[in-house]
């Protein structure tokens, strides 16, 4: 009786362990029955199942990541960069990505990489190479994450993030760059050399007009005061010498003897009655 009893609960113990099972805060399950998907929301906890009926597959709920190969893509000038990437997706329609891929994490990363590339492929056309260096990365992940999201939720994957780890470009192709930026950075600067030499020769004329103005403005002002000082001075000795004009044809005539008598090598030809000898024949 007592063997009877032991083999019943165990009995009951194995069917309820089949009848019974789990799901982690970290899971996605399916439940089926006969092999058809029956169910899929399942809430971590503790749920039920028919023992041989149905069955369970889970899978992972966290966020994944697909690191892709470098890959070459052509920009709109035609030229190679090698692009470094990565993806950060995880699995939204647990049943889609069943069916799609098997529920194989592998295989939704081959799926995946090929559309991820395509995209590249698609974005990286539109660019130039100074486009793809100058650019915000953000702009780029945008446009990514907009054009494969569409394409990913077809396989129950949800995409999360998309990242652009490195551009280079190759050795046959980064020669030719950094000669053709080599030479627009050489036009940049000839062009600022040629507006700083316009600017330096347009201040220069100016200063030099400047100069010109300020010394015409000088001079006419030195002449103006020289012409009054000569005029003021003129009117001094008028005054002066009007108190007593014997004194000042005495006093003129003087200074004409100075200057011209008493030199060498002067000759004066003068009638003797001449009024420059004035002073001479009268003493009195």
């Amino acid at each position: 009786m007592g063997n009877k009893i032991l083999v019943a609960v165990g009995a009951f113990i194995v069917v309820l362990s089949m009848s019974v099972f789990t799901v982690g805060e970290t899971e996605r399950v399916i439940k089926f029955q006969l092999g058809e998907i029956i169910g899929t929301d399942f809430q971590p906890g503790i749920h039920f199942k028919v023992p041989l009926f149905n069955n369970v597959k889970k899978f992972e709920s966290r966020i994944l990541t697909m690191d892709s190969t470098p890959e070459r893509f052509l920009t709109a000038e035609k030229k190679n960069v090698i692009v470094d990437s990565f993806v950060k997706w995880r699995i939204g329609d647990v049943k889609a990505f069943y069916t799609t891929v098997g529920g194989d994490v592998n295989q939704a990363n081959i799926r995946l990489d090929q559309i991820i590339k395509d995209s590249f492929r698609s974005e990286f056309s539109k660019r130039e190479i100074k486009q793809l260096v100058a650019t915000d990365r953000s702009a780029i992940r945008e446009a990514l994450i907009t054009n494969v999201s569409p394409y990913a939720l077809k396989l129950g994957i949800n995409i999360i993030d998309v990242q652009v780890k490195r551009i280079d470009l190759p050795p046959e192709v980064s020669t030719s760059v950094y000669q053709r930026m080599e030479a627009e950075r050489a036009r940049v600067a000839r062009e600022f050399r040629s507006q700083g030499s316009e600017a330096a020769e347009r201040i220069r004329a100016d200063a030099d007009k400047q100069r010109e103005i300020i010394l015409a403005n000088a001079y006419r002002d030195s002449e103006v005061k020289r012409g009054e000082g000569d005029a003021k001075a003129a009117d001094i000795s008028a005054q002066a010498f009007g108190q007593d004009s014997e004194f000042y044809a005495f006093y003129r005539s003087m200074i004409a003897y100075k200057q011209s008598l008493g030199k060498s090598g002067n000759i004066m030809v003068l009638e003797p009655d001449s009024d420059f000898f004035k002073y001479f024949k009268n003493q009195k």
